[in-house]
């Protein structure tokens, strides 16, 4: 199975926040979907507290949200895509949320195939991060340009987080009610810590033959929502 950065999770796309391709072209690079995750996890790496200094773990990784053209019930319940999920359009988001900095979201739909435009965006984060190399940046100007509107979780990444939340926390309920679990989570907040409780119990690792992924996909979404803890 492809490895997706540490604290990354994966949801559908709520809705495009702009005005959608209508000449989508093949990208100019042909490349698999691991050596784009490896580019992905080094950028995301970069932009975590410790930058590329340093070892690897889960607490160098910023929280990120890549979202895809998917369904609800496209995903498992570990978070990964279904492996006969087709999206509906090759668009991707990335919503990236650096520890104290502004939120970061990038869309695209450039191209005709959705893994084409998540490496565009690993490649265009690489290019943003060597401006400093020369520089003409100090304080991060260059992602700017990027932040979600008033600095603050963007709707798409918030409910995206909720549903993580909903998902983990009642996996036997149906879509209808996992997305009214979502709207509760959002809108109240002592429903949504007790979601955040009852969600970590489900993911804890013991429950979950050791594995720490679905504790990471509830860390994650908690981190988005904030004032769960």
């Amino acid at each position: 199975m492809t490895d997706y950065p540490p604290g990354m999770t994966l949801r559908p796309i709520a809705a495009w926040p702009t005005a959608s391709t209508t000449d989508r072209r093949p990208a100019p690079f042909e490349s698999s979907l691991t050596s784009t995750l490896e580019v992905l996890d080094r950028e995301l790496r970069a932009l975590g507290p410790h930058g590329l200094r340093g070892a690897h773990g889960s607490n160098w990784y910023p929280t990120s949200i890549l979202q895809l053209a998917l369904r609800e019930q496209d995903f498992r319940n570990d978070g990964m895509p279904r492996a006969n999920a087709v999206p509906s359009h090759p668009g991707v988001i990335l919503n990236i949320q650096p520890k104290g900095k502004p939120e970061l979201s990038f869309p695209c739909d450039t191209f005709t195939r959705w893994q084409d435009n998540l490496r565009g965006i690993a490649l265009g984060l690489e290019a943003l991060r060597k401006l400093d190399r020369y520089g003409i940046t100090q304080t991060g100007q260059q992602y700017t340009g990027w932040r979600a509107i008033e600095a603050t979780p963007s709707m798409n990444a918030r409910a995206a987080a909720c549903a993580v939340l909903a998902r983990i926390a009642w996996p036997n309920e149906n879509d209808a009610a996992q997305a009214e679990w979502a709207h509760k989570i959002a809108t109240d907040p002592e429903i949504g810590r007790t979601t955040y409780r009852k969600a970590k119990a489900n993911a804890h690792p013991d429950r979950n033959g050791g594995s720490q992924t679905l504790w990471d996909h509830v860390e994650g979404a908690a981190k988005v929502i904030g004032g769960l803890t």
